[in-house]
């Protein structure tokens, strides 16, 4: 089962900036990832977020790359449906690898709430509307909030940062 063993993970990212990139397809799946995302960035202290939306999900590292060097996370919202053509794998593997390539180039952590869905109904489960048993666009916005506070809270003891301490010698 999906969500089976998934975390509670309780943070504060107050001060922080984040900004949600949100794919246009799927009225109604993206309305509760939104809805959800917004729930998550709330709970974590998060008092504004700013929302930008893509057409599409494959247009979503693009906006991701460009957004990364001004916020301390990034949510990454879409919804790919599996349809008759290859157009599902080809969009979801470059939206998952432009996402990842983000995040590592940048050291930018963004949520991935990306859903890739046989139908239309697991879409919907997992959108957190109500009824759905899941809530993608939370997890996916207290994802990126952690992650930020953690690397946030492990930069004084990176070698090399400013405030590190050196190693003692041999």
């Amino acid at each position: 089962m999906a969500g089976h063993g998934s975390p509670t993970l309780t943070v504060d990212g107050a001060r922080l900036r984040v900004a949600v990139v949100a794919s246009s397809w799927h009225d109604q799946v993206m309305g509760g990832l939104l809805d959800g995302a917004a729930r998550g960035l709330a709970d974590a202290g998060v008092t504004d977020a700013d929302v930008v939306r893509v057409p599409g999900s494959f247009e979503l590292p693009v906006a991701c790359a460009r957004l990364a060097p001004s916020y301390d996370a990034l949510v990454a919202l879409g919804v790919v449906i599996r349809g008759g053509t290859p157009h599902f794998d080809y969009v979801c593997s470059a939206a998952t690898q432009g996402i990842t390539e983000v995040t590592m180039r940048t050291g930018v952590p963004v949520g991935f709430g990306l859903l890739t869905c046989d139908d239309e109904a697991q879409a919907l489960d997992r959108a957190g509307l109500a009824g759905s048993r899941e809530d993608k666009g939370h997890e996916a916005a207290t994802a990126a909030v952690a992650t930020a506070v953690a690397l946030r809270d492990l930069a004084p003891r990176v070698v090399g940062s400013p405030r590190s301490t050196p190693r003692p010698g041999p």
